[in-house]
């Protein structure tokens, strides 16, 4: 098996099945990749649903379906990569879509050593107009490049998404589920030692990534909750990047612990703005 294609999902919606419909439609030969989705904190009647989408329109396909009542997305990545067979991994969102060439593609360039990234556009539910967001704006400025060091597109790095990645690379480190928020960011720093070269695809191969309003990453936390949540994450960093100084990438370390203070401090003047009734007025 070439890819594993892991998909973590909790009490979906009907996206999931425009996720399941983009991966029946890719170019990849169907027996070269498999799909490992994984129902995480919830049972029927989600499990059935998705049980018979499977049984209906994914029979010719490898498609390994788990259940398990332990909730979190992290949970459920870690659960998929204990199962994934596959020579590299790619995760998607359930809430996702990606376009026919996506395997494809990043499979063409990716290697041991080269981590494959694609095009990522975004949409808002319920919106057929896609356009480029934050992370799309690392893909033009460095797409151009044969072979670059990782750290330059950091924005890629802040999540598991949008890439192929060798399962060397990945060995048996996982996903910290102690952290409700940032453990991708993290999880992506824990392997970061093992690569160092990144490549990209054509603007034909798109993570058409959804924004809804009521999505785990949308919600809202309290100025103190973003605090410890971002002192933890930037302890983790340190103890990560400490531990094995020499294979970690110093800029980068900086880049998490600047991002996470960054965090910080917009969740305060946001909420400052709020109180005094600012945030309406232009500087």
């Amino acid at each position: 098996m070439k890819i594993s294609v892991i998909i973590p999902t909790y009490k979906p919606q009907d996206y999931l099945w425009e996720c399941l419909t983009s991966l029946i439609n890719q170019s990849f030969s169907k027996n070269q990749f498999e799909i490992i989705i994984v129902l995480n904190g919830c049972s029927d009647p989600w499990r059935d649903r998705i049980q018979t989408f499977i049984n209906g329109n994914m029979q010719d396909m490898h498609v390994n379906f788990l259940q398990t009542n332990i909730a979190g997305v992290s949970n459920a990545r870690n659960l998929g990569l204990d199962y994934a067979t596959g020579e590299y991994i790619t995760f998607i969102d359930d809430d996702d879509y990606i376009s026919t060439s996506y395997l494809e593609e990043l499979f063409n360039i990716a290697s041991k050593k080269v981590v494959s990234l694609c095009f990522p556009l975004a949409f808002v539910d319920g919106s057929n107009i896609t356009e480029p967001f934050y992370i799309t704006a690392d893909y033009l400025k460095y797409r151009d490049k044969q072979k670059i060091e990782y750290f330059y597109p950091k924005r890629f790095f802040s999540g598991p998404v949008y890439k192929l990645i060798h399962r060397d690379i990945i060995g048996n480190r996982r996903f910290n589920p102690s952290f409700a928020k940032g453990e991708d960011s993290l999880f992506m720093f824990l392997i970061s030692d093992r690569f160092k070269y990144v490549a990209f695809t054509s603007t034909k191969a798109i993570y058409y990534r959804r924004f809804r309003v009521d999505s785990v990453t949308m919600k809202e936390t309290s100025i103190f909750d973003t605090m410890i949540n971002r002192m933890q994450m930037i302890k983790e960093y340190s103890h990560i990047y400490f531990s094995n100084i020499s294979n970690y990438h110093f800029r980068f370390y900086i880049s998490r612990i600047y991002s996470s203070i960054k965090a910080i401090i917009h969740e305060v003047v946001l909420k400052i703005k709020a109180v005094f009734g600012l945030s309406k007025i232009k500087r």
